[in-house]
């Protein structure tokens, strides 16, 4: 029988992953310095394997670089979330396009799956954000588009930076109820096959979340 076991996750690989996911869940905060020495404390490896993860996540735009200054997490701006899902709207958009063609049957009823867990939580804790919910919606939508530099521009990159904002600056409120609607419209365009309808409403609902989140920052302000 054929071999089927995954490959074994590297200690290079494994450090990267957890170094993103404390920046992005905003344990190591917006701005903070990199420093070698205690990354490679923080996760027992050595500081080449701690600078090969740094730079990986400068490929990611995750972290900045700067000469003099050493690696810094970036800082997140309102003018960036604006640039930043403008070009989700477009690149989600057309992966809602693709998911609605390319999708398999089981994978629609998983998603639909998905959806049903997460009515219950919207309907017990009136809040739409959670580490793998709302944002694990958008992630089976764009693997289900099976186009693999789609899935590679989004999830390499804008995907986590997505996390980064929506983590700091959260999701309750009026959003909550019109989101999980809007989320439900766009699997019933993809379970119909209708491409065009679901890039339509994906490329909506990522435009209302950003309005959303604008106001707030707006707020913020006065």
């Amino acid at each position: 029988m054929p071999n089927t076991a995954q490959p074994a996750i590297t200690s290079a690989d494994k450090t990267f992953y957890d170094l993103r996911s404390d920046i992005v869940d905003g344990s190591i905060g917006a701005g903070s310095k990199l420093s070698e020495a205690d990354l490679a404390s923080r996760y027992n490896v050595s500081r080449a394997v701690v600078r090969e993860a740094i730079n990986r996540l400068e490929a990611c735009r995750i972290v900045d670089r700067k000469p003099n200054v050493g690696a810094r997490v970036v800082t997140l701006t309102p003018e960036g979330l604006i640039e930043l899902y403008k070009v989700r709207e477009a690149l989600e958009g057309m992966a809602a396009r693709e998911a609605a063609i390319n999708m398999s049957d089981d994978e629609i009823a998983d998603l639909n799956a998905l959806l049903n867990t997460h009515f219950e939580t919207v309907q017990g804790e009136q809040r739409y954000y959670q580490e793998a919910g709302d944002v694990d919606f958008h992630y089976r939508v764009i693997m289900g588009s099976k186009n693999q530099t789609l899935i590679s521009m989004l999830t390499e990159g804008i995907y986590h930076l997505v996390r980064m904002y929506r983590v700091q600056l959260g999701m309750a409120g009026p959003r909550v109820t019109t989101a999980f609607d809007e989320h439900k419209h766009i699997v019933q365009a993809i379970s119909n096959r209708d491409p065009e309808l679901a890039e339509m409403l994906m490329r909506r609902h990522i435009t209302y979340s950003r309005n959303n989140i604008e106001r707030k920052l707006a707020q913020e302000k006065q």
